[in-house]
């Protein structure tokens, strides 16, 4: 039996997926995806502005059932990561979804430049 691997998708890589980037098509199926509400947030309000309301309502609601909840302790430590890379500029919700990740023993799939050389990151461009 094969086992699934799971990734992180990052709103990068959600955007990615959606807009067909053939890189990421092995990402479409046989894995199993974990995001958060943060990116969820992120990804509707990228398609509010290019695609429009319906089209950012459906892949809300498409992804929703992979979002995956977080404590304090892992705002925290995303904090620390952020201060520790701080002239990266990295997004807080970049953040959020790597410490997530990191505890979850998972990738962290993405296409963000900022962490292309970090560990326990699968960069996909």
């Amino acid at each position: 039996m094969e086992t699934i691997k799971s990734f992180f998708f990052d709103t990068y890589a959600l955007l990615e997926i959606i807009s067909g980037n053939l890189n990421y098509s092995h990402y479409m199926s046989g894995v199993s995806v974990v995001t958060t509400k943060l990116n969820l947030m992120e990804l509707h309000y990228c398609l509010l502005r290019t695609s429009g309301k319906a089209k950012a309502d459906s892949y809300f609601d498409s992804f929703n059932e992979f979002c995956v909840k977080y404590n304090d302790d892992i705002v925290k430590e995303a904090n620390e990561f952020k201060l520790k890379l701080n002239k990266r500029d990295l997004s807080y919700v970049d953040c959020i979804g790597y410490t997530v990740a990191k505890r979850l023993g998972i990738k962290f799939l993405t296409g963000d430049k900022q962490f292309k050389d970090l560990d326990n990151v699968e960069f996909v461009k």
